[in-house]
């Protein structure tokens, strides 16, 4: 996940740009956080979910075939 450190600067430019406009310089730096941070956000919702297995109420897995082939794909690489 992202640092502490550029968690608080996306929320100071965001607070920021709510008050007051941000430079060129400001709005470029904020543009490029957030990119990251959804990048981030992003690989970490991918691995929570190709972590998941699917069981129905009598045991048996039920997991979707893309998911175990995604999953498989993974212990590869």
């Amino acid at each position: 996940m992202l640092s502490e450190d550029k968690i608080k600067r996306i929320n100071e430019l965001s607070k920021k740009s709510k008050e007051a406009s941000l430079t060129k310089s400001e709005a470029d730096e904020q543009q490029a956080l957030r990119q990251e941070y959804l990048q981030a956000f992003r690989g970490s919702m991918k691995q929570t979910i190709e972590n998941v297995t699917v069981v129905d109420p009598e045991g048996k897995d039920v997991t979707p075939q893309k998911l175990k082939d995604a999953k498989n794909r993974n212990k590869m690489n």
